[in-house]
């Protein structure tokens, strides 16, 4: 999984990524239009970008930059970051409007803590245009990811959405298999992959 990497720090608003399309559903049913993401990493934050250009339906609690539980429930971007020495992974959940919640993993479905515990430090933004269309980002400070996770070179990563709620459609950039939609497989999860995107 492709995390680019910025020399600079990042900032809302001028972020200028590149980003990956996602154009077939869980079970390969095309999505149009596609949805899109994109990780980058700078000095102190792992970001994770997302993007759709069709309305969504959000958790009627979610209110932006806050943490609410079950986002999953509704229209959502997602990803999951596994440290590969302990079998413990992230699961970070991101509405379109900048509502966010995550939640640590032992083992898969396996809740490190029962109670919810937000992950320190997050900053999420957000931009719905008129048309129903989004553009949403959360930044992650890489301290508490590497202690808590040592995330590094060796680190796995993906990035999944859930669309079209109630009706839902489940989407994952890396192949997690068949069967009904599952996310929770770390052992699926591809490896990252830095890389600097010089200009042409």
């Amino acid at each position: 999984m492709n995390i680019e990497v910025a020399e600079k720090p990042l900032a809302w608003g001028t972020l200028d990524l590149s980003l990956f399309g996602v154009d077939k559903d869980w079970f390969g049913k095309p999505v149009q239009p596609p949805v899109a993401f994109g990780f980058a990493a700078d000095l102190n934050y792992l970001w994770f970008v997302a993007a759709h250009q069709k309305s969504p339906v959000i958790h009627p609690e979610a209110r932006p930059g806050d943490f609410k539980a079950e986002l999953w429930k509704y229209d959502v971007a997602e990803f999951f970051l596994l440290d590969p020495s302990s079998g413990r992974y992230l699961e970070f959940n991101l509405a379109p409007n900048g509502a966010w919640w995550s939640a640590e993993f032992t083992a898969p479905r396996i809740r490190a803590e029962i109670a919810d515990e937000p992950f320190p430090g997050v900053a999420t933004y957000a931009d719905m245009a008129a048309d129903g269309s989004w553009l949403t980002a959360a930044a992650l400070p890489l301290e508490h990811l590497r202690k808590r996770l040592n995330f590094s070179p060796e680190s796995k990563l993906n990035a999944t959405f859930i669309l079209n709620s109630p009706d839902q459609q489940f989407l994952t950039a890396a192949n997690l298999g068949t069967g009904e939609p599952n996310f929770h497989q770390p052992d699926k999860f591809p490896k990252v992959n830095f890389f600097h995107n010089k200009p042409q």
